[in-house]
């Protein structure tokens, strides 16, 4: 829990945000969080919390528009906001848009989160469409079973997963390293690939990917 939330949950309604200007640091951190019944917010951290004295919340503010979000931010002290060289964030227009316009000084820098979760929303997109033509073909040779008075069997593998249980199955595999899955997963994972040689090769697209934050961060 960031510095500053006992604070914010003090707010009355009729107040829109807090500004802790003692606690900027040269590297931010900004990004919106859902809290209370859904209400975006736009915080902004410091990523040097290991500064003395320094605390982690730099200004929490309701909306994640851009105007509001900057509006807010130019109430911090101009020498301040020039102390920012760097501004971590997503690949939202609206933040980098508030960072560019208010840390004069700053480069914007994606944060490595939320382009890996990029990479694997793609490849969790190719699975999902698999898993719905999976379940098309299954309601059409169940409608023509039923046209020729015939039980409909699905297949079934050897893990005892049907087609669609199977792509349904796989969708935690897929986020977790090859060494962290259970027996189950491996088992489950060899059908996966078998069956799906493009699961297979985008999975280990998104292992590569990975890998090069992970190098990058152990040099």
């Amino acid at each position: 829990m960031v510095s500053g939330f006992k604070e914010w949950k003090q707010l009355s309604h009729a107040e829109d945000y807090l500004v802790y200007a003692e606690n900027i640091t040269d590297r931010l951190s900004i990004d919106e969080v859902s809290l209370s019944k859904g209400e975006l917010y736009t915080f902004v951290t410091n990523k040097n919390i290991n500064v003395k004295n320094k605390k982690s919340l730099v200004a929490v503010i309701n909306g994640t528009e851009s105007k509001t979000i900057q509006g807010v931010l130019e109430n911090l002290p101009l020498d301040k906001r020039n102390q920012v060289k760097e501004v971590s964030m997503d690949m939202a227009r609206n933040m980098s848009l508030a960072s560019r316009n208010s840390f004069p000084n700053s480069k914007m820098v994606i944060d490595r989160f939320h382009v890996v979760r990029l990479v694997m929303d793609a490849m969790q997109h190719i699975r999902v469409s698999l898993r719905w033509k999976a379940i098309e073909e299954e309601n059409a040779a169940i409608k023509l079973s039923r046209e020729k008075h015939e039980k409909y069997y699905p297949q079934v593998f050897a893990n005892g997963d049907t087609l669609k249980e199977l792509l349904a199955r796989s969708r935690y595999l897929l986020y977790i390293l090859e060494e962290d899955w259970t027996i189950n997963q491996r088992k489950r994972a060899s059908i996966l690939f078998e069956k799906y040689p493009i699961l297979k090769s985008v999975y280990k697209l998104t292992l590569s990917f990975r890998s090069i934050y992970k190098n990058i961060l152990s040099t």
